[in-house]
């Protein structure tokens, strides 16, 4: 079993940054593909950002949307991945949440076995 905490939602400007982190705790956290995805009002989950293991540079993955502006990281020694989100626009209004999985399609919600609570991030224009 594996425990996911999300942090640091909130209110930002368009324009503006914010930085979520998740917290694992349980198994080892090292191994599992570690996922972002929102969902906003009347709308389905979507991918946001993965990021994998790997035993040289982790591989990275971006929703489309998201490219060029958030940068997911993880860091195993702390068991928490981070999402860093630049220029952020009224259309990123969600809430947010980290995932992990062990395999499968990460950007298929339906691959990831343990979900945080999310966060709501809010941006204002």
């Amino acid at each position: 079993q594996v425990q996911l905490v999300e942090s640091g939602g909130g209110l930002v400007q368009a324009g503006g940054s914010q930085s979520l982190s998740c917290t694992a705790s349980g198994r080892t956290f090292t191994y599992y593909t570690m996922g972002w995805f929102r969902q906003a009002p009347g709308k389905e989950r979507e991918f946001v950002a993965a990021i994998r293991y790997s035993w040289s540079t982790p591989s990275l993955s971006y929703a489309d949307s998201v490219k060029g502006r958030f940068t997911i990281s993880r860091d195993n020694a702390k068991s928490t991945v981070f999402l860093q989100m630049n220029s952020l626009k009224p259309v990123d209004t969600a809430v947010y949440y980290c995932a992990a999985a062990q395999g499968g399609n990460y950007r298929d919600p339906s691959s990831y076995d343990y979900w945080g609570q999310g966060t709501q991030v809010t941006v204002s224009s």
